[in-house]
């Protein structure tokens, strides 16, 4: 008997098939139970009557519980009413593994207690559908620079220092000898990458020790970070431009079964779909949050209240540039026009959801990234690799950083990121 994925049910009508799943939930009505049946690809319902199961297999199934491994066997019925539009006349079934007391039920339950579940919680519909969403995004960031010939080089996690010139840093002990670090960003290694194949991209996780407990900070997040040689500022923003265009109308295309059980509305993801996005200048996101009442000052960061203020003031994702350097990492090169500014963008996703990309222009200067290292009061010797970038074959060159649980966040309408990933970790949570 042909074993299918629910998925695919829609290639065998009439046929008789065999699912392998879990059971979602289950109703009886008389001499027929109506089991739903999930197995990762989608949710069927098994209509399984007395007649055709026998009384006892019948009666074995009205007990089943939440979450039991199963086959079932039947014939594949169209039928619009059914989730999918399609069920399973059941001829046989057979129980792979019995589940009980499954504590996750249908009532209302804590975060507290569905995080410490969360092995068990991404079983349940809506995360389910978080995660698939997931999936496609990191599917199209790949297809996004496979199309345009980028080469995927990957960073390591492990690393002698900061690349952001920051504390923010989990600490290691490398066999007893040195001190080491988990990267906060496979930045610096891309653009060594960048000089070597043109264009480049990694894809990984990437780790903050930032004492922060706001909805919108993981201390374990994946980024995705583009970077090309002989880029300015003014090409970093297209490529982001056009990058986050293609990820929303990917998302849109793929997955709208998912983004409905989510209850997302679509049109902001489809206004955020068209380009071209909204630009500002650092000073005039000043002027703008002054007027709404920011007791901001020119030199500061913004913020998430900041950033969700500026978004709202537009449709689709708007790119902030050229903030402070002061402000800004070491790295980034400053504005020959106004050396007070660093060339950095930041892109802000709408509806108030804040930062998804940060980057910029590097400095592309041996002597002058050397007195940036030195004046941020950074060990030369680590950089040492980073500074022969700028002796052998130097140029112009820039990239982004876009971590995927916050575009995942915005693109599935979340309240907080830590249902974007998998497996969360914050400041107050490292299990499961």
């Amino acid at each position: 008997m042909a074993w299918v994925y629910i998925e695919d049910l829609g290639r065998h009508p009439g046929e008789e098939v065999t699912l392998r799943g879990w059971l979602y939930n289950r109703r009886s009505s008389g001499k027929v139970h109506f089991l739903l049946v999930r197995d990762g690809t989608g949710v069927c319902q098994c209509v399984a009557g007395i007649n055709d199961l026998g009384p006892e297999a019948f009666a074995a199934a009205d007990h089943l519980g939440q979450e039991t491994s199963l086959e079932v066997t039947g014939v594949v019925r169209e039928d619009q009413r059914a989730p999918g539009g399609r069920e399973l006349m059941v001829k046989r079934l057979n129980v792979v593994a019995p589940a009980t007391d499954y504590p996750i039920t249908p009532k209302e339950h804590g975060v507290a207690f569905l995080l410490d579940q969360r092995h068990l919680w991404i079983r349940s519909s809506r995360q389910h559908a978080i995660l698939r969403i997931r999936s496609e995004v990191a599917a199209a960031c790949r297809d996004f620079f496979a199309e345009r010939g980028f080469v995927l080089f990957d960073a390591p996690i492990l690393t002698p220092t900061s690349c952001e010139g920051t504390t923010n840093l989990f600490e290691i002990d490398y066999f007893g000898e040195r001190k080491a670090y988990l990267t906060q960003s496979g930045q610096l290694y891309a653009e060594a990458g960048a000089l070597a194949f043109g264009k480049v991209y990694c894809f990984g996780p990437t780790f903050r020790a930032e004492k922060s407990k706001t909805r919108r900070h993981l201390t374990e997040f994946w980024m995705v970070e583009p970077e090309v040689a002989y880029f300015n500022l003014d090409d970093d923003m297209q490529l982001a431009e056009d990058f986050v265009a293609y990820i929303v109308t990917r998302v849109l295309e793929r997955r709208g079964a998912e983004l409905k059980t989510l209850e997302r509305d679509l049109a902001p993801l489809a206004r955020a779909a068209q380009k071209p996005f909204a630009r500002i200048a650092y000073d005039e996101a000043i002027e703008r949050l002054r007027a709404k009442g920011f007791a901001v000052q020119w030199g500061d960061d913004l913020g998430g209240d900041e950033e969700t203020a500026l978004s709202n003031d537009f449709a689709t994702p708007m790119l902030v540039h050229r903030y402070p350097a002061a402000c800004k990492p070491f790295y980034m090169k400053r504005d020959p026009a106004r050396p007070e500014l660093a060339l950095c963008v930041d892109m802000l996703a709408p509806e108030g959801y804040g930062e998804i990309i940060g980057g910029g222009q590097r400095e592309d200067d041996y002597a002058t990234l050397r007195a940036r290292i030195l004046e941020r009061q950074l060990p030369l010797e680590p950089f040492n690799w980073y500074l022969d970038l700028r002796r052998y074959g130097s140029v112009p060159h820039a990239g982004f950083g876009m971590g995927i649980e916050r575009a995942v966040t915005w693109l599935c309408g979340l309240h907080h990121v830590r249902e974007a990933a998998p497996f969360p970790r914050m400041m107050e949570r490292l299990e499961p």
